[in-house]
């Protein structure tokens, strides 16, 4: 597909976002399996359960990096919106212009932080199925619903991969070998006194090298097959299928799925009756951590919120690997001075990086974390999503994933909130209880 594409950097902001126009038709064909059938190789990904948004092409696209890589992606797209011809005459979330987003966990990463303006989209929610175009004015000149149909089948062609049988995959250490995360939990148990932190996320990867080309589509596929109760991403190589929800916004209302507190569902014993509560729910360190994590989102939300519904029970969230605690948080958008709600990126920046992948205090947890990780997270842990032009959105924290380095090759992500009591093996076997969806969808548990 021939893209009109808008590259800007955190050091280099020349240019400005282009004029797009956008069109959605509904779809009211054969809506069952729209999306399922749409994901491909070479797509942008974002559902949950059969529904949600699957994009191809780029109309246009924004790299940032840097402490201010949510200002400029917020300032690129405002632009982009104010210039843009919007014809949405279903005007549902995730319908007309939209964004897929991917952002970096810190600001000194190297990876790049991105908005993408897909070409085609391809959205399923509990009631309609459409089709958005973006392109030019003169692209997208006499556009019907026919002519849609036959660009999102021509899209869904091009970006299927080859059709080639998984390779063998080799799991090798990363930036962080697993003695090296042991070490490192244990430097954490050992600095919370001094130190005022009370929590710490400790992350480590490896490396999974495939003898073949890996195929994307086939990954995302897994992971939806068996993580179908999780929200499965897909952006520019950044894959997983993450559990926890930074934010939801759907018409002034926020939402989110606080995770904190896990249960390797391998564990001996794990088919007993209650094993869940007894070692989860009534664990005061899993609570105590659990509680942390509300803390400091609610926290974050308050000032721009009000009618604030948070739990005073987390619930188990029971997940093929895993057991969490978790909970929902709902509150109702405060406007600015103006009168102007704020938007799911809005948030997304404002949540980030929460207790849940960071620690608390969370500034100087972010400080220790870096030193005794000794790598680049890259977008692991960052918000990923999207976000459309009324500024309704989904943005998860990108877990239960890795990032695509070269065709043969993935990089694996996983953390573990590191209290006083944790036992550093303890830790890492949780970690490898995280990063068995990827190695599932690889073929390499």
């Amino acid at each position: 597909m021939s893209a009109d594409s808008s590259v800007l950097s955190a050091r280099d902001l020349r240019g400005s976002a282009p004029v797009l126009t956008s069109v959605t038709f509904e779809y009211a064909g054969a809506s069952a399996r729209l999306i399922e059938d749409s994901i491909r190789h070479s797509s942008l990904v974002w559902t949950r359960r059969g529904r949600g948004l699957v994009g191809f092409g780029a109309a246009a696209t924004l790299h940032t990096r840097g402490e201010h890589r949510f200002i400029h992606a917020r300032s690129w797209f405002k632009q982009l919106l104010e210039q843009a011809h919007i014809t949405d005459p279903i005007s549902r979330p995730g319908s007309g212009l939209i964004a897929f987003g991917s952002f970096a966990f810190s600001m000194t990463s190297a990876f790049d932080s991105r908005l993408v303006i897909p070409e085609v989209v391809v959205g399923q929610d509990d009631e309609k199925s459409w089709i958005t175009l973006t392109g030019t004015a003169q692209q997208l000149r006499g556009a019907t619903l026919q002519s849609a149909l036959q660009k999102a089948q021509q899209a869904i062609a091009d970006a299927a991969g080859p059709d080639n049988a998984p390779g063998d995959i080799e799991l090798t250490s990363g930036q962080l070998t697993a003695g090296s995360y042991l070490q490192a939990v244990r430097k954490a148990l050992d600095s919370f006194e001094d130190s005022g932190i009370s929590k710490l996320v400790l992350a480590r990867d490896i490396l999974a090298r495939s003898s073949s080309p890996i195929d994307l589509g086939r990954v995302v596929h897994e992971l939806t097959a068996r993580y179908s109760n999780c929200w499965t991403y897909l952006v520019d190589g950044l894959v997983g299928a993450t559990p926890e929800m930074l934010v939801r916004v759907t018409n002034g209302l926020a939402e989110a799925r606080v995770l904190a507190g896990t249960l390797d569902r391998a564990m001996d014993g794990a088919q007993e009756a209650q094993f869940a509560k007894r070692n989860l729910f009534d664990d005061p360190k899993q609570r105590h951590e659990h509680q942390l994590a509300i803390d400091s989102l609610t926290e974050s939300l308050n000032p721009i919120s009000h009618g604030m519904q948070a739990p005073d029970q987390p619930f188990i969230l029971e997940l093929p690997n895993v057991w969490h605690l978790a909970s929902d948080v709902r509150a109702e958008l405060r406007a600015d001075e103006h009168g102007v709600l704020p938007t799911a990126l809005d948030i997304a920046e404002i949540f980030h990086p929460t207790a849940a992948v960071c620690g608390t205090p969370t500034k100087q947890a972010g400080v220790v974390l870096r030193e005794l990780e000794g790598m680049d997270r890259g977008p692991y842990a960052g918000p990923v999503g999207w976000m459309d032009s009324r500024g309704d959105g989904e943005f998860g924290i990108a877990l239960r994933g890795g990032i695509l380095e070269d065709e043969n090759l993935m990089r694996l992500y996983a953390g573990c909130g590191i209290v006083p009591g944790s036992v550093p093996e303890d830790e890492l076997a949780e970690s490898w209880a995280k990063m068995r969806p990827m190695r599932q969808a690889l073929g390499a548990e």
